[in-house]
């Protein structure tokens, strides 16, 4: 990888919330939401309410208006499936964005290694495995969610979809341009 690319890669790294230890992606090939709903396990209405509230926005192509389609890329359905993770152990979703905020502010290194924990109404980040024992032994770590395996899940999922490319129009917007033009 020459110094440009290096340089393009970093970008595009800056502003996610997971990084390390993930293939590299490319920036201009998404999944529609349909797929990034169902490789995370939610429903369509769910990834909506999620974009229009700021949760979780598709880093590809957000909504540009009436018929445009929002891509998805890989770590966005991997923070979807995560937020599902959380949802589905009683976490409410006020702390969930607490917590999601948290880690974009915070950076993660090491994502294979990364297990997050609760207590039912804090979740903390562990990136090792003496932080997992002493969550643990001061009674506070409920449960945990290895988000490396996480990973490998979506990686699994996605791997029978095929992602768009960003310059592709969708039917809709298609057909909408031809009857205007």
């Amino acid at each position: 990888m020459n110094a440009d690319e290096l340089a393009d890669e970093t970008r595009f790294h800056s502003d996610l919330l997971f990084t390390d230890g993930l293939p590299a992606m490319d920036d201009e090939v998404g999944y529609r939401g349909a797929i990034a709903a169902r490789a995370a396990g939610i429903t369509y209405r769910q990834l909506d309410y999620w974009a229009r509230t700021e949760l979780v926005e598709p880093t590809v192509r957000g909504a540009s208006g009436s018929g445009s389609q929002r891509l998805y890329g890989f770590r966005d359905i991997l923070v979807l499936k995560l937020v599902k993770r959380l949802l589905d152990t009683g976490i409410s979703l006020q702390q969930i964005r607490t917590a999601v905020e948290q880690l974009r502010a915070a950076g993660i290194r090491d994502l294979a290694g990364t297990t997050l924990m609760s207590d039912g109404a804090s979740v903390y980040l562990c990136t090792s495995n003496d932080e997992v024992i002493d969550l643990v032994s001061r009674g506070q770590g409920v449960f945990g969610i290895a988000v490396g395996k996480v990973l490998r899940e979506v990686e699994s999922t996605l791997v029978e979809f095929d992602p768009q490319a960003v310059d592709t129009i969708d039917e809709l917007a298609a057909r909408r341009s031809a009857r205007t033009a």
